[in-house]
């Protein structure tokens, strides 16, 4: 359905760059927001934003000048800086979160020399060129962690960042860290928020998602803290299974009854007879006889000790059992560092989705997973989940944005 030109015309407009599959977008649709264009290198992340933002929400008024395809940040300012020097002062807000692997705690491979690190570069030299009210930028919490150089601790890039958007002018940027779990999400997932302005006070922002969240929540009848089981309780493996709609030699699983307001809520809208992107791991027998015992044995919700690991077989030092009755812990682009609280497997997509507060509707396009030397060039479904702002977070954020003009 197409919005309609006065909604178009009376609704602030803004920019995502570094788009990824488009959490932070479905987020700003729902506060009412109108996105001009986005901004995505990788074409399966790009496909799923395209599918869902842009074809079936019809969330971007795309310009006649920019081709609807994925792009690299770098390439498009080269191509299109005269396009965007003729947006300056006309767009509301630039939201971003540049590549962030390098600078990630939670895989402990931290690289300063990581490629992508230099990727907030293009982030400033764009806002540099648009000038827009405000900018959101989000990032992970090793951001604001500086990388060792020697015996000391260089600067954090946080601060880098804060002092290079400042002398474009935006005096008024704070930085926070903040954990989602706080605010509806299922995850206990902790990103570096930084909001500029060339007016105004950006410390409301940060007053304002407090002053706001129970209200925010209680509206949609959703508490503040939301366990794994009641996220995704509906979506266990023994509600039932059947051929794989999408990839052949697997099984996806199907709905059970609706047991929690969280999955009313989330389910709400989906026309589908059954949940998109809910395939299920092929594991061998043997590593299920490992996730059997596993869940038998260890502590949910922390790293299952050493020994424990080498009496199992298990090689891979992150590894752990979800707790139903708790927040899953932050969700990374690798999916089998989870093993589901009840069930002897990984966990699905969509039951990363719904930890993520993806709507049910929200479908996903490209490959599952990669791996080898394109893992770091491809985003697949579940790095594209991995990467996402939580929609819930960025909706509160988007209203809460609102106010502040």
């Amino acid at each position: 359905m197409k919005p309609s030109k006065q909604r178009v015309k009376n609704a602030l407009k803004y920019i995502d760059i570094f788009a990824g599959c488009g959490g932070l977008d479905v987020g700003f649709h729902k506060g009412g927001w109108h996105g001009l264009f986005a901004i995505e290198k990788d074409p399966m992340a790009f496909a799923t934003l395209k599918h869902n933002l842009i074809e079936k929400k019809r969330q971007f008024r795309w310009p006649k000048w920019l081709p609807i395809q994925n792009s690299c940040i770098n390439a498009f300012l080269k191509k299109y800086r005269k396009e965007l020097q003729k947006l300056k002062g006309k767009v509301d807000l630039v939201a971003g979160g540049p590549p962030c692997q390098g600078f990630s705690l939670a895989t402990g491979k931290r690289n300063e020399n990581d490629a992508r690190n230099k990727l907030v570069n293009a982030y400033i030299r764009f806002v540099a060129i648009v000038k827009p009210k405000i900018l959101f930028f989000e990032n992970v919490k090793g951001f604001t962690v500086g990388f060792t150089e020697g015996e000391k601790k260089g600067k954090p890039y946080s601060e880098k960042v804060l002092r290079r958007l400042k002398k474009l002018g935006y005096e008024d940027v704070q930085g926070k860290m903040i954990d989602f779990s706080e605010f509806g999400v299922p995850q206990r997932r902790k990103r570096f928020i930084i909001i500029g302005t060339l007016k105004g006070n950006s410390g409301d922002y940060f007053k304002n998602i407090i002053a706001f969240r129970s209200q925010f929540l209680k509206k949609k009848g959703l508490s503040k803290k939301t366990t794994v089981k009641k996220a995704i309780s509906d979506l266990e493996r023994k509600n039932g299974e059947f051929p794989s709609p999408d990839t052949k030699h697997f099984f996806a699983g199907d709905y059970g009854p609706s047991q929690t307001k969280f999955q009313k809520f989330f389910r709400n809208g989906y026309k589908g007879a059954f949940p998109d992107s809910h395939r299920f791991s092929a594991h061998s027998k043997k590593t299920v006889k490992v996730f059997k015992r596993l869940l038998a044995s260890v502590d949910k919700n922390k790293r299952i000790p050493e020994s424990i690991r080498l009496k199992c077989g298990v090689k891979k030092h992150k590894i752990v059992v979800l707790d139903e009755n708790n927040v899953s812990p932050t969700l990374t682009t690798h999916p089998d560092d989870y093993i589901h609280y009840s069930e002897p497997r990984i966990l699905t997509a969509r039951e990363y989705a719904r930890l993520q507060t993806f709507g049910d509707w929200f479908e996903f396009k490209g490959k599952y997973t990669t791996g080898g030397k394109v893992r770091i060039k491809e985003v697949p479904r579940y790095t594209q989940l991995g990467n996402a702002v939580p929609p819930l977070f960025a909706e509160l954020s988007a209203l809460v944005l609102k106010k502040m003009f």
